[in-house]
């Protein structure tokens, strides 16, 4: 990677996103528009790269917003709805640049190909459909996405593995609630850091705020940005006046140069 990384964060909300439909909770009935949070994505931009991590529900909307006019692939942190759901709307990209690169671990390639069999087909193809090249990932098996090499660090989201991904002085983590020290290894020295954060309350799969200010504490990042996060955390000015110096509350359409 010679040029510099661009972050945008597309969304930084749980799985409901952020307001959750019906709800009367304050923070879903906020004004501000870093309360409002779609689900949970980033794209990377490099040189003439676009890469995004996941592709939730909202990616229609995160690409429209953000213009992104090519994507040189996906890569999948795990195969749950809110990381998974609008891989459909690579349609317009498929039909200017071919078959997408997708990038996943065995598991999640079979999850997608069962509830999208008509993107994964083979033969007999519905002529509107979009179509994918899949790129099996593994454990400790760095892997190539444009000029620049992925490195993959396994976590568990409850007892589901999971993928974080570092690329040069980014690291993503998402829905992690646990890692063992072989994985943390890879992530000692990242200049920026991404990591999910909840809610205050303790969580079975998902760090809550201090398990994710510990994490940060014993990475030792040079920033860290919190996503994933719930209407439960609280109001994102409230909650980002109580970090750390060097720790933030993503929100979406952010923007963070490497």
């Amino acid at each position: 990677m010679k040029a510099g990384l661009k972050i945008t964060f597309l969304g930084t909300g749980t799985s409901q996103g952020v307001p959750v439909i019906g709800s009367t909770h304050p923070v879903c009935l906020s004004t501000n528009p870093k309360d409002k949070r779609l689900r949970v994505s980033v794209l990377m931009s490099w040189e003439a790269y676009n890469f995004v991590i996941d592709c939730g529900p909202d990616f229609r909307q995160q690409m429209l917003a953000n213009h992104v006019t090519k994507l040189d692939g996906i890569l999948f942190t795990h195969e749950h709805a809110d990381h998974t759901a609008g891989i459909d709307d690579i349609r317009p990209f498929f039909f200017r640049q071919g078959d997408i690169p997708i990038f996943a671990h065995e598991r999640v390639v079979k999850a997608l190909k069962k509830r999208f069999d008509y993107i994964f087909a083979d033969e007999n193809r519905y002529p509107g459909a979009p179509a994918v090249s899949i790129n099996t990932i593994a454990k400790d098996v760095s892997f190539k996405i444009g000029n620049t090499m992925a490195i993959p660090i396994e976590a568990y989201h409850n007892r589901l593995q999971v993928f974080g991904y570092r690329i040069g002085g980014f690291t993503y983590l998402t829905d992690i609630k646990t890692m063992e020290e072989d994985q943390l290894k890879k992530i000692i020295n990242t200049e920026v850091l991404v990591v999910n954060a909840l809610r205050e309350e303790p969580h079975h799969s998902h760090f809550n705020l201090q398990e994710a200010l510990d994490f940060v504490e014993k990475v030792q990042p040079g920033k860290a940005y919190f996503t994933h996060i719930s209407h439960l955390l609280g109001f994102h000015d409230e909650v980002e006046a109580r970090l750390p110096e060097n720790v933030h509350l993503a929100y979406d359409n952010l923007v963070v140069e490497i």
